[in-house]
């Protein structure tokens, strides 16, 4: 059958524009650089770390990997450079039981800690008197899950506490024996590790504490719930404020973050938290505290990671910056973690592939990151105050329930 010359030279383009795309995908794939990891250096002998972590309801992972890794990298540390905060309250499974297994390993191995287990539930927070702060009314009323059958409502104007000036208290909590240790013994910290609950190893610490030689106000990992997709993007902000563009590698809008994220290299970014990240010390022995935005901000139906904030806050971020090691990557169950642990990152091609596509689409076709953004710097204009982590902002309400936490 012939074909039309009119059809031929479509056909022609068609082919063409094929051509040059699958030239341009064996590019991407050839060009990125993939490195293999080496053994990570030794913890250096004098090198103090101060280990934070909050618990809710996660025994499993606990009891699993969580607690004996944390034992196996205090007693790698050992005790003179090494001090455990913990602090649980109101789970709904035996994390205290879990806890306090741990408790007594660190205790039989000479590590210092402190390990606190509020009996105080969700429901003890829900249930107080509204404070002056950290309290935002309900903009309209809403059903909330109970459980699998049974549901729950919340009217509108109703009074309740905010979930992320909660989580900041907390986190603030446990960072109190840092400087209590400084007053009562002399004893200084280089660095302050925070671990969600997440499976990790010696090894990840290792790596993650060497991130661009040692140099930064903070360093993050990688962490994932679904492999390959990331799960904290919340926190996590690109070197231009961008929240991730999309959840799969090589995740960031701004070329600064999306290079050397793409070469497997230290990665500049504005914050992140990633399950995993290590903190210089030095400006939390000069007041800096976790936060979250102001009640009345909150109120326009805008919220910010405490976690995000913190590097807004902190002064050093300027100077050494804020990086994600791409080498470092934890998970949230054991299953998870044997599929990103070691070796190189995305695993196979056709990830390379479907993640740069992917991340090219959304930069040049997706609206929602820049109408959002649009959206929440009309609602700072209106509230007409200074927020230094406007970047962290996005558009939802975090609330505390009796059962846990929901968006209003």
């Amino acid at each position: 059958m012939l074909i039309r010359p009119r059809w031929s030279r479509v056909v022609r383009m068609v082919y063409g524009i094929l051509a040059v795309l699958s030239t341009w995908t064996l590019l991407d794939v050839v060009n990125v650089h993939r490195p293999q990891l080496i053994p990570p250096p030794p913890f250096g002998p004098n090198e103090r770390i101060f280990i934070a972590s909050i618990h809710w309801t996660d025994e499993a992972v606990l009891r699993a990997r969580w607690a004996p890794a944390v034992a196996s990298l205090a007693r790698t540390l050992g005790s003179d450079n090494v001090f455990v905060s913990i602090y649980e309250s109101g789970s709904f499974d035996d994390t205290k039981g879990a806890l306090q297994l741990l408790n007594e390993d660190l205790s039989h191995s000479h590590i210092p800690h402190r390990i606190i287990l509020d009996d105080a539930m969700h429901r003890d927070e829900v249930e107080k008197q509204p404070a002056t702060s950290g309290w935002i009314q309900m903009p309209q009323s809403q059903q909330f899950r109970a459980n699998w059958t049974h549901w729950f409502t919340l009217e509108k104007g109703h009074w309740v506490p905010r979930r992320i000036p909660y989580l900041a208290r907390l986190r603030n909590r446990v960072m109190e024996p840092l400087t209590e240790l400084q007053r009562d013994e002399g004893k200084v910290f280089d660095k302050i590790l925070w671990l969600n609950d997440v499976v990790f190893d010696t090894d990840d610490v290792k790596r993650l504490l060497a991130t661009n030689d040692g140099v930064y106000a903070a360093a993050c990992a990688l962490d994932f719930k679904r492999p390959p997709s990331f799960y904290d993007t919340f926190a996590l902000r690109d070197w231009e404020g961008y929240a991730p563009i999309s959840d799969v590698w090589p995740y960031f809008r701004s070329k600064t973050s999306r290079k050397p994220m793409i070469k497997g290299q230290p990665v500049p970014v504005s914050s992140c938290w990633n399950g995993m990240v290590m903190l210089d010390a030095k400006p939390f022995y000069q007041n800096l505290q976790f936060r979250a935005i102001d009640d009345s901000l909150a109120k326009s139906h805008l919220e910010g990671s405490e976690c995000c904030l913190i590097h807004y806050d902190n002064p050093l971020t300027g100077k050494a910056g804020v990086w994600v090691n791409p080498n470092v990557r934890v998970t949230y169950d054991a299953a998870a973690y044997g599929r990103v642990k070691g070796g190189v990152w995305p695993k196979w091609p056709w990830n390379i592939v479907a993640g740069i596509w992917k991340n090219r689409f959304n930069r040049w076709c997706s609206r929602g990151h820049r109408d959002e953004k649009r959206v929440i710097a009309k609602r700072l204009a209106q509230w007409q105050g200074k927020e230094p982590g406007a970047d962290c902002l996005i558009d939802e309400m975090h609330i505390m329930l009796w059962n846990g936490w929901g968006h209003a």
